[in-house]
């Protein structure tokens, strides 16, 4: 991304302007006809050149429009040049507005893709925030008065320094914490990092990683199926994880080709392992009846999907992660309980056992060993071999 606190432009507008003025200056003694119309002619394109520095520049107008996609791709665009955006976001329009104040005016429906537009465009111009148009209002004013939604308001209240410690990361996971995790996630599939794919599926709720699975129509899964080269049991396992948290991302359509994510996939150009084509073969209708352990036993070698240690496990996951939420309903738990044959089953029936008894100390200390297992690497939604391998000495 572009660079905060450049004054290129600045210096820009204010080269035009001097030049204008010392045309005017140089040429108001000139006699001759001649002279006399080519003072006009370099003096008027001076002038007009001068104040097209003070109309609106496209940002301006996709912002008018609520066109946040059309601002987020030109930013994104890997042709971009950062100079050029962070001069754009310093040009004010007729009205003496930056393209933020538009945005602060037209905000009123949160959406993700616009609040990283926030996000970078503050990053484009942190001066920004502060800036007031002829009216006198910073774009934080336009925002409350037009009835912007709460995220860009509480955005629009950082102050230039608050926003510059940030800097544009810390910016994006506090208020586009989607895109945010969207990015994050895309660029370790593509390193095939699936390790660090897994853990931000642990440890985060179900919400966020939902949205952050059907971000830009599911690109996310149309990675996955790119860089799928060679099997491996951790890549099929994110697979169905993705899958089964957001089964319409199998139907869902790219913007540019209109395929699905199984047409990418019988892509010869992509040559994707024969495992990964199976699992997106699945239909969503089949993702959303069929139960995820049955899913791992029909797509993951058997020595990764034991379902004695598969059900426990599971379970204690699902447990822990609702506690964390404040979904569950103790009074149901008990309905999910198999009879104990290991200490993880143990320590499941001694936290409802204590919610049971009102006894918060207990419960408290159960809840507290089941939390350090869920928060051990492949935890979620079912075992990978690194969870089996910490399992193995629980089954003695």
């Amino acid at each position: 991304m572009g660079g905060a606190g450049s004054n290129e432009f600045v210096v820009d507008t204010m080269a035009v302007e001097i030049t204008y003025y010392l045309l005017v200056a140089e040429w108001i003694y000139v006699d001759s006809v001649e002279m006399r119309k080519k003072k006009n002619l370099f003096c008027n394109v001076a002038y007009l050149v001068f104040l097209g520095s003070m109309f609106s520049n496209e940002h301006h107008e996709w912002l008018k429009k609520r066109d946040w996609p059309a601002v987020q791709n030109s930013i994104l665009h890997p042709d971009n040049d950062d100079d050029l955006l962070v001069r754009k976001y310093k040009e004010r329009d007729e009205h003496g507005r930056l393209p933020h104040h538009w945005m602060a005016a037209k905000a009123q429906t949160h959406t993700h893709v616009l609040a990283s537009v926030g996000v970078q465009s503050i990053w484009y111009n942190l001066q920004a925030l502060t800036t007031r148009d002829n009216k006198g209002e910073t774009p934080l004013d336009i925002a409350r008065r037009s009835g912007a939604c709460a995220e860009i308001i509480s955005l629009l209240s950082l102050t230039p320094e608050e926003a510059h410690s940030l800097g544009e990361m810390g910016m994006l996971r506090l208020y586009a914490p989607v895109g945010y995790w969207n990015n994050e996630m895309a660029l370790w599939i593509k390193s095939r990092s699936y390790a660090d794919c897994h853990k931000f599926i642990n440890e985060h709720n179900d919400e966020l990683v939902r949205e952050v699975l059907k971000h830009d129509n599911s690109d996310l899964l149309r990675n996955v199926a790119c860089i799928s080269q060679t099997y491996s049991d951790s890549l099929v396992f994110l697979a169905l994880r993705m899958i089964h948290r957001n089964p319409l991302s199998l139907t869902d359509k790219d913007t540019v080709h209109a395929e699905t994510v199984l047409q990418w996939a019988q892509n010869p150009q992509f040559n994707t392992c024969r495992e990964i084509v199976k699992v997106l073969s699945l239909t969503p209708e089949h993702i959303s009846s069929t139960p995820f352990p049955t899913l791992l036993r029909q797509h993951l070698p058997k020595q990764f999907v034991n379902s004695s240690i598969f059900g426990t496990y599971n379970t204690i996951c699902t447990f822990i992660k609702h506690m964390k939420y404040d979904k569950a309903e103790l009074a149901e738990i008990d309905d999910v309980l198999q009879p104990p044959q290991s200490l993880l089953d143990k320590l499941f029936s001694l936290v409802i056992t204590s919610a049971s008894r009102k006894s918060t100390l207990t419960l408290r200390k159960g809840i507290a060993l089941l939390n350090m297992c869920i928060q051990r690497s492949g935890a979620g939604d079912g075992p990978t071999s690194v969870v089996l391998d910490f399992l193995k000495p629980l089954k003695n």
